[in-house]
């Protein structure tokens, strides 16, 4: 199946063991928002269905929907208490475009949007399909531009421990790899 994403949702991805990590610590995280007391009544999360959409769910108790557009260039449609861009910002041209179109869609007071990327890493460790791997400076300052708030933030690593063992590069992961995720709110 073609997909229109530049990272392909696919078994390999899923069955991925770091993924499995991020998506618990992601929401372990989203828990601890007010928002997931239930006030929301429709959510949106960037990019393709994942298993972790369903529990996006069940954490906020809405229905969430899923974009089918280029991030880069397109606009969003609708409106939603909470949207969600896990692990999408990096991969994106023009990641300010789309925190402008998600502040648009955004409604409601006590509207969240929910962010998470890797922490930048020397380029030897990086992704080839990563643009814009962000310091913690650069990640606030585009929140900033786009007129978000942070609202708490954290960090955590995605890897078993024992990953980081079985080689040099893994081992240097030890040391640079890290996710950083945000609870913003519009300014």
């Amino acid at each position: 199946m073609q997909s229109n994403y530049r990272t392909v949702i696919d078994g390999a991805y899923l069955s991925d063991q770091a993924h499995g990590v991020r998506w618990r610590k992601t929401l372990e995280f989203l828990k601890g928002s007010s928002l997931a007391a239930g006030s929301c009544r429709r959510g949106l999360d960037l990019g393709d269905r994942t298993p972790l959409t369903a529990s996006l769910e069940q954490v906020f108790g809405c229905p969430f929907e899923n974009t089918k557009i280029d991030l880069d260039i397109e606009t969003l449609a609708g409106l939603f208490g909470a949207v969600t861009a896990f692990e999408v910002l990096e991969h994106l041209y023009n990641p300010l475009h789309a925190l402008l179109e998600v502040k648009r869609v955004l409604i409601g007071e006590d509207a969240r949007l929910f962010v998470s990327m890797p922490l930048r890493k020397p380029a030897f460790l990086a992704s080839p399909n990563h643009f814009h791997e962000m310091t913690r400076i650069s990640a606030l300052s585009l929140f900033t531009r786009a007129g978000f708030g942070v609202v708490r933030s954290a960090e955590f690593r995605i890897r078993r421990p024992l990953f980081y063992l079985t080689g040099v590069k893994p081992l240097l992961r030890a040391w640079y790899e890290k996710v950083q995720i945000y609870e913003l709110a519009v300014r």
